[in-house]
């Protein structure tokens, strides 16, 4: 048996590098494809994209612009966890952030003091505006696709109500904000020679820690996927699966509201009629290109910066602007088809190794004598 374990693991690791290998090779030969049917070549394609993406004004960019894709993603995958499909991540970040810019720009405390209040502020908007939809899906049954589809219109109508001037907004030229938040405020940056990285890099990561340390070490994340698996199990267990849904909708919303803080604290210092929309959504895609996982989604969202910034390039090369669209689209679906044939034939060839460990060892034994079997056998 421990034989058996070990060939076990050794196809476990097999089948994990043998998942994006099949995804990436799968994805450039279809995004080969769709260039050469357009008249395009995909090889300098893809050699302008290296080249300007290696560059360190571009890696900084790439790295800035991961930050809230990567704690969007974390969002998303809270839910994911459990199959909720928290699709309201969009609302839930842009009030989050209204908010915390309003009382931002309304406190003069020391920056030490002001900031991690802003923080808070965002994280407990967002968790009671996705709190919302948890209750209805725990308590009534209500779809939490429905519920967090129509909270993600209110939050843009209530954003909208309160973001003009002589309400919680002033006028700049032709944008509409909320007051500045202080200079001291202002979270800090990490200097490079190019540009400075934005030290929001670190709630990023703490997130993610916190996320994996949450979900696969605690009993919560146990109680949390055995919901996920099968409630009626989870209840028979002995968990709540009520408390449980509400609990992980508020974890997905505080997570949400971290999303608009590096727009917030590293670049705009206030919330505005320009502030970034659609991170949610974008979260949704680099949590199934991470497959969930603390580190994969931090690779993809990387990888989706890394296609954003060399796109620009492509364009100006001459490419279509729809180009990187249609290749971040690839690269999603074959994650998810390649992850999904890898895993159905990992399961049937981990069945039949069992299987033939299981012959082995009862051939090992060979037939037993009639003074081990059972009366009830001999007489039959």
């Amino acid at each position: 048996m421990t034989t058996l374990l070990k060939r076990v693991d050794r196809e476990k690791l097999v089948l994990a590098l043998a998942a994006p290998l099949l995804a990436v090779v799968t994805a450039l030969a279809i995004t080969s494809v769709v260039m050469g049917i357009t008249g395009d070549d995909p090889f300098r394609a893809y050699q302008v994209m290296i080249d300007f993406g290696s560059k360190s004004d571009s890696q900084v960019w790439i790295i800035n612009k991961a930050i809230p894709y990567y704690l969007s993603a974390v969002a998303v995958a809270i839910g994911f966890r459990m199959n909720l499909f928290n699709i309201g991540v969009d609302g839930q970040y842009r009030v989050a952030a209204f908010f915390a810019a309003v009382v931002g720009g309304a406190l003069t405390l020391p920056g030490i003091v002001q900031i991690p209040v802003i923080i808070l502020v965002a994280m407990a908007c967002g968790a009671i505006w996705a709190g919302i939809a948890g209750y209805l899906k725990a308590t009534r049954g209500v779809s939490e696709v429905i519920t967090t589809i129509m909270l993600n219109f209110i939050a843009g109508s209530l954003i909208s109500y309160f973001l003009q001037e002589g309400r919680l907004a002033e006028r700049d030229e032709n944008i509409v904000h909320t007051s500045d938040i202080p200079d001291s405020s202002h979270f800090f940056e990490i200097s490079t020679r190019v540009q400075p990285i934005h030290g929001t890099v670190l709630i990023a990561v703490l997130a993610g820690v916190a996320y994996w340390f949450l979900l696969g070490r605690t009993r919560f994340g146990y109680d949390l996927r055995a919901v996920g698996r099968s409630q009626p199990a989870a209840e028979a267990s002995g968990v709540s699966v009520t408390r449980t849904v509400i609990t992980a909708m508020l974890l997905s919303g505080a997570v949400a509201g971290l999303v608009g803080m590096p727009t917030l604290l590293n670049e705009s210092g206030h919330y505005g009629n320009d502030f970034p929309e659609g991170i949610g959504f974008t979260g949704i895609a680099i949590a199934l290109l991470g497959r969930n996982h603390a580190v994969g989604m931090g690779l993809a969202a990387l990888l989706w910066g890394f296609l954003e910034r060399t796109g620009t390039q492509l364009e100006f090369e001459g490419y279509p602007q729809e180009i990187v669209g249609v290749m971040q689209g690839i690269i999603v679906l074959s994650v998810v088809v390649a992850y999904e044939l890898v895993r159905r034939w990992g399961q049937r060839r981990q069945q039949r190794l069992v299987g033939e460990e299981l012959a082995a060892q009862a051939a090992a034994r060979g037939p037993r004598s009639t003074d081990d079997q059972d009366p009830a056998e001999v007489s039959a």
